[in-house]
């Protein structure tokens, strides 16, 4: 159900971007009342929200830089199979953010940018759950928990900084060893001999058919869908008038920048230069695993994510730094399958064609794992939610809030300033 508006009259908000973030946002916005059209070019959920883990996980404050980053560089650019990979081409362009990159990744400034993730993702299932209901589809989302396993006690100590940032947060967690950890997850390999349990983390079966349903429920409660691309803003006196787009300009009193990694050249014409660049992330589908595990598992050590989907079971992560338009490096996710075997033994060594299904996509990334929210400098009828990294899905809800807040003037429930698009 629609709520009624908190502001004194009746608003256009133009969103651009239908992933998980616009759509959230545009979901908020018009249970406050307003006119809202969301504008997509591709289709609803079609891009990072499509192919991704799926998680919904409040564990999920450590940042993507930690002290010691600036050693493992020349790996990134060795490996083209490696957890984290720059193709060689790309270094040039990608140089001023890797610089900002390693430079995020001190004792202080990490512990700033958990503290700042921490209440963006509080409860994450919890915060999907207004929306999910409205939308009929409680079915998408749970609450199994979420597991991280290791090799070796090595690897376990070399996360101890991203555990200590999780105490800190107020993150619970219960480490599991050996016959614990087997009986607690029965599917995967008996080498893996530590894991990590957080309870209170969730994820959804479906992420691109949760997208979709909470856009479908939008569209059902008066929300408008545009299929067009947005090119830019057109504005009188400071104050935005509307959205330019190909189907002709969209009258708008305010709009949200939810793009995710096409967002840059939205915000550089409103005055702010963001170093946003894109990771790119791959996964495998296989269709009716021989096994699967409880809950979504993430691999310490090879930086991947197995999660039980109701289409199968999907193993996705890695992050390659090529921009938006180099061709995708297939064997990378190909790889994938490799590592999910060595995790799983009870999948087959091979697979007729048509088992698995392979996926790329755009992770909207920025140097310090802050994303973007806040108003732009140039026009404060338009605000930001781009930038959002691996934890997209699982900020979303709140994201969508927290603009919806800023659109009518009230004070979001959590500090926008880590987030500030100002703040490099």
């Amino acid at each position: 159900m629609v709520t009624s508006s908190t502001s004194d009259k009746k608003r256009t908000v133009a969103v651009i971007g239908g992933g998980a973030i616009g759509v959230a946002a545009a979901s908020f916005l018009l249970r406050d009342g307003n006119d809202v059209v969301l504008i997509e070019r591709s289709g609803i959920g079609e891009g990072a929200s499509f192919g991704n883990a799926g998680c919904l996980n409040p564990s999920s404050v450590v940042p993507m830089s930690m002290p010691g980053t600036l050693k493992k560089v020349p790996g990134y650019l060795l490996d083209p199979l490696g957890p984290l990979s720059i193709r060689w081409r790309y270094l040039p362009t990608l140089a001023p953010w890797l610089i900002r990159f390693v430079q995020a990744g001190t004792q202080a400034k990490v512990r700033a940018q958990a503290r700042a993730l921490k209440p963006m993702l509080e409860d994450s299932y919890g915060a999907w759950l207004p929306l999910v209901r409205n939308a009929g589809a409680e079915d998408l989302i749970r609450r199994d928990g979420h597991l991280v396993v290791y090799r070796t006690q090595a690897d376990f100590e070399g996360d101890a900084l991203g555990y200590q940032l999780r105490r800190d947060n107020g993150i619970a967690f219960d480490v599991l060893r050996a016959d614990e950890l087997w009986q607690f997850e029965p599917s995967i390999s008996h080498d893996y001999t530590i894991g990590v349990a957080f309870h209170q983390n969730g994820h959804t079966v479906n992420p691109n058919r949760l997208v979709r349903s909470v856009a479908e429920a939008f569209r059902r409660d008066g929300g408008r869908v545009l299929a067009a691309q947005a090119h830019g803003f057109v504005r009188e006196g400071g104050r935005l008038t509307g959205v330019e787009t190909d189907a002709g300009v969209i009258p708008a009193d305010a709009a949200v920048v939810a793009a995710g990694a096409h967002s840059r050249a939205f915000a550089a014409s409103l005055g702010d230069d963001v170093p946003l660049d894109t990771e790119r992330g791959y996964h495998v589908l296989i269709s009716s695993p021989e096994t699967r595990p409880r809950r979504p598992i993430l691999d310490a050590s090879a930086k991947f994510v197995s999660t039980p989907m109701e289409t199968g079971l999907r193993l996705a992560g890695t992050v390659e730094f090529a921009g938006l338009d180099a061709p995708p490096n297939w064997p990378r996710a190909d790889y994938l399958l490799t590592l999910g075997r060595r995790l799983f033994p009870g999948l087959a060594a091979s697979y007729p064609e048509g088992r698995v299904s392979r996926w790329m996509g755009f992770r909207p990334s920025m140097p310090d794992s802050l994303p973007v929210i806040g108003r732009a400098s140039q026009c404060p009828d338009v605000a930001y939610a781009f930038g959002h990294g691996h934890v997209g899905l699982a900020a979303a809800a709140r994201t969508g809030e927290a603009v919806a807040d800023l659109i009518a003037g009230r004070t979001p429930a959590f500090d926008l300033a880590p987030f500030a698009p100002t703040r490099f």
